[in-house]
């Protein structure tokens, strides 16, 4: 491994390839539970507090980066943008989920997409979002490519499928917490082969013509 990349894939002393999946698979276990209860006729606001909730029931360390509940339009919201007022979700609608969160000392991070009725368009966004996640993961574990070669890959699989990707959305880095202080930079930018337990693989889509997208982003491991 060349210097470069040791610096953008450094690690903590108490860093752990078995604690990054314990933490992995907390953090679905509390999406699951999360969107469980989001139900329509809830404000967004009242989803985020709910999720906190059990977040706290489910023994977390801490939240290391915010946690994202959007409703309908804010689907099609960044990370670092605001949520626009403060959504009821509908009886047919679409939220996600982005939540990351310090488990035993290492950070989980995911997001997954889910809908309320039977709208064959957002159900279709929502699955197209785990789609291209699973292609592009398959793409990384098979042909071991760059960071950079896999969001290029990305984007040519949703212009396939008929979705716009947003690139600005790129991955990032994660290990024991604060995985910070290495600055590892986003993944998509990254122009050599990321390794196991590392980095976070982020697809956000948008609706060609319609105002939701669908978000979906878990450890590549």
């Amino acid at each position: 491994m060349n210097t470069v990349l040791k610096n953008k894939e450094a690690v903590g002393e108490h860093y752990q390839l078995e604690t990054m999946r314990y933490a992995q698979q907390m953090t679905w276990k509390a999406i699951e539970r999360i969107a469980a209860v989001i139900t329509p006729g809830m404000h967004e606001s009242e989803a985020q507090l709910r999720a906190k909730e059990i977040l706290a029931e489910l023994g977390m360390d801490r939240i290391w980066h915010p946690l994202l509940v959007r409703f309908g339009a804010n689907t099609l919201k960044t990370f670092k943008q605001r949520s626009e007022g403060d959504p009821v979700l509908g009886e047919d609608d679409i939220f996600f989920i982005d939540m990351g969160v310090v488990w035993q000392g290492h950070e989980g991070d995911a997001g997954a997409t889910f809908t309320t009725g039977s709208d064959p368009q957002m159900a279709a966004c929502a699955a197209a979002a785990k789609e291209l996640f699973d292609r592009v993961e398959r793409f990384w574990r098979s042909e071991r490519v760059c960071g950079v070669a896999l969001y290029d890959f990305a984007a040519a699989q949703a212009n396939a499928m008929g979705w716009k990707l947003n690139l600005d959305i790129k991955g990032h880095r994660v290990s024991d917490f604060p995985h910070a202080i290495y600055r590892g930079g986003d993944l998509g930018d990254l122009d050599q082969y990321p390794n196991n337990g590392l980095w976070i693989l982020e697809i956000q889509l948008a609706h060609p013509e319609r105002p939701f997208g669908a978000f979906y982003e878990d450890l590549l491991i």
